[in-house]
């Protein structure tokens, strides 16, 4: 089973936000490239078939996969860039608590795509927030 990644999208208020933003910070040309400052030790294992999920205002709700983790040096210091796929997947609604930089995701513990959840996947994105404040979903 592949491990994932799971990070807060600061400044993002909505998938639309978090899209716009690529596109403004990378253009079209380039491929979305997180930076962090601490390289995953399970690198490997994240690029083969993981994904990073984003929490966007206490819920995940879309993933990008996780095409290459490149750690790099400037001024004695190393960083890391996590390489993503440009496409983005909505997931089925996953509340999580704020937290500081990524945290690892086990498979098992990653919410199910919207395309494989039936009749969830035709939802409106303001009504199943509705739903998810109302506690009903």
């Amino acid at each position: 089973m592949p491990l994932h990644l799971i990070k807060l999208c600061v400044g993002a208020s909505s998938i639309d936000d978090l899209t716009a933003w690529w596109d403004e910070e990378h253009g079209r040309k380039r491929l979305p490239i997180v930076h962090t400052r601490q390289t995953p030790k399970r690198a490997e294992e994240l690029t083969e078939g993981g994904s990073l999920y984003w929490v966007i205002k206490g819920v995940v709700t879309v993933r990008q996969v996780i095409t290459d983790i490149e750690t790099l040096t400037e001024g004695g210091r190393n960083y890391c860039h996590i390489h993503l796929d440009r496409k983005l997947i909505l997931t089925c609604p996953l509340a999580r608590r704020p937290f500081q930089g990524w945290r690892y995701l086990e498979a098992k513990d990653a919410p199910a795509d919207l395309s494989g959840a039936g009749e969830a996947g035709a939802m409106p994105e303001r009504l199943a927030e509705q739903l998810r404040d109302l506690g009903a979903w």
